[in-house]
């Protein structure tokens, strides 16, 4: 883990904590995805707030003119205070640190099912059962069409792949064909 991911986790945690103890989780991990998203759609702005040539004042009075009313105190609070750390770079990772932390905290987990063709809303249920059973959390599924599977299906969930993939299937089946050779 990088330097900037530890520092990025330490400020997650502590919004985190912040937002727990006034039952804010969710709300807080969606503006946080929205910030973000507003950051990767107007590159100026990003510029702008990661720009040395701009003081910090005028950083945090941008802030605070376009996100007023529309984001929580502490979600502002936190980052005014990677701008005044210079480290207004470090959101991105930021937000997906806090997801990781409010999800784990809350039970929740994602899950990228890689298929050939699109799920149906029905398989897509079937599996956020299977593997919520599985990995004892509740699983939201984000289908992710592959072309290049023949077959079946892999999912990844946080950093573990369940591979049943017709690809798959063949490589175990041909490794324990050399193993008894």
């Amino acid at each position: 883990m990088s330097r900037d991911s530890r520092v990025a986790k330490r400020y997650a945690r502590a919004l985190f904590e912040v937002t727990f103890s006034q039952g804010k989780v969710t709300e807080t991990q969606a503006e946080l995805r929205a910030i973000t998203e507003v950051f990767a759609a107007n590159a100026d702005l990003s510029r702008f707030i990661s720009s040395p040539s701009v003081s910090v004042e005028n950083k945090k009075n941008a802030l605070q003119a376009g996100f007023e009313g529309r984001i929580s105190i502490p979600v502002i609070r936190t980052i005014e205070l990677l701008i005044e750390r210079g480290r207004a770079e470090l959101f991105g990772e930021l937000s997906k640190s806090y997801e990781l932390i409010s999800n784990e905290a809350l039970g929740l987990a994602d899950a990228d099912v890689y298929t050939a063709f699109p799920m149906t809303e029905q398989e897509k249920t079937a599996a956020a059962e299977r593997f919520g059973v599985l990995t004892g959390k509740r699983i939201t599924i984000r289908n992710v069409i592959d072309k290049s599977l023949l077959g079946g299906a892999k999912v990844v969930i946080g950093n573990t792949l369940y591979d049943g993939s017709l690809a798959g299937k063949l490589a175990r089946l041909e490794k324990s064909f050399e193993q008894k050779a």
